[in-house]
């Protein structure tokens, strides 16, 4: 019979899909954690992972097992969470780890000073920031909660707007664009666009271009392009505040309005915790919003 603490070596490599890097959140090495696996498997009379040079991967068995240790995972903490509350009276800090998973623009320029601040009040609070360019999977227990930039259509989820924010074209500051017609002879900074991973992201349109020249997967290291001069293009008025090289042009034909939106499993809605967090997350990001874009507008 599996151990709590067995399936808990089971999901972090599950997740991480290595043991390399599930080693460091166990504090175990990565010996130790593949000694642990196989000691499950043995246990278990079944093979739960497929191993290749390139990694961890589940079989049919393993990704049962997974998504059912991740139900069982969340119940504990919904657990825990009702005796800290019990224990500790409704105007409590919040204690504890809580993952937030969201946009790399988001992680770079907003949530470090919201959860900075969050963080201040609740010293007993761990908070971590998965930045991915990708849509995090709250199903497989990556995070807590999800920031997202369009509602999601599927899924055991509950969502809630969180703000609206906006993007304008920028572009180094001695940049002489006044018209859209100078637009057709600047390089254009963006997405890779098969590595667009939210319709909301692909501005390309809105620019008129066919292509872009100078491409990446993260919205910061498109930023520090545009920074050191490799061109135009679409930036948050959040970041701007961050980029003092750049400027907005072109505000009024070209200005986009966009949403983020926040995320958690179905089965937290009974966490007082993370619904506290939530909460307070939303209203700082709200108002980081409001004051950064205030300051370029």
């Amino acid at each position: 019979m599996a151990q709590w603490d067995d399936l808990r070596v089971f999901l972090a490599v599950a997740r991480a899909e290595s043991l390399s890097r599930a080693a460091p959140g166990l504090r175990m090495d990565a010996a130790t954690v593949g000694r642990r696996i196989a000691r499950l498997e043995r246990n278990l009379g079944a093979a739960l992972f497929v191993k290749s040079p390139q990694g961890y991967a589940l079989t049919d068995l393993g990704e049962r097992m997974r998504d059912r240790a991740a139900e069982a995972e969340a119940s504990l903490s919904l657990a825990l969470d009702e005796a800290r509350g019990a224990g500790a009276g409704d105007q409590a800090g919040m204690s504890g780890q809580i993952r937030i998973g969201a946009p790399d623009g988001v992680s770079n320029y907003l949530l470090p000073q919201v959860c900075a601040a969050i963080g201040a009040d609740n010293p007993g609070l761990e908070i971590q920031i998965l930045a991915l360019p990708r849509v995090v999977n709250l199903s497989k227990r990556e995070a807590d909660l999800a920031i997202t930039v369009s509602r999601p259509q599927a899924g055991r989820l509950t969502v809630k707007k969180i703000s609206d924010y906006h993007l304008h074209l920028a572009a180094p500051r001695d940049a002489e664009i006044r018209t859209l017609d100078d637009l057709q002879h600047q390089r254009i900074v963006g997405y890779i666009p098969d590595m667009i991973f939210d319709k909301e992201l692909d501005y390309l349109d809105e620019l008129g271009a066919q292509s872009v020249q100078l491409a990446s997967n993260s919205v910061s290291v498109q930023a520090m392009a545009l920074r050191h001069g490799a061109g135009i293009g679409i930036v948050h008025d959040f970041a701007l505040p961050f980029a003092p090289e750049l400027k907005r042009v072109l505000t009024d034909s070209i200005s986009l309005t966009r949403s983020l939106y926040l995320v958690r499993h179905t089965s937290d809605r009974s966490s007082e915790r993370l619904t506290r967090f939530a909460d307070r997350l939303s209203q700082g990001l709200r108002a980081e919003i409001a004051r950064l874009e205030a300051l370029v507008a």
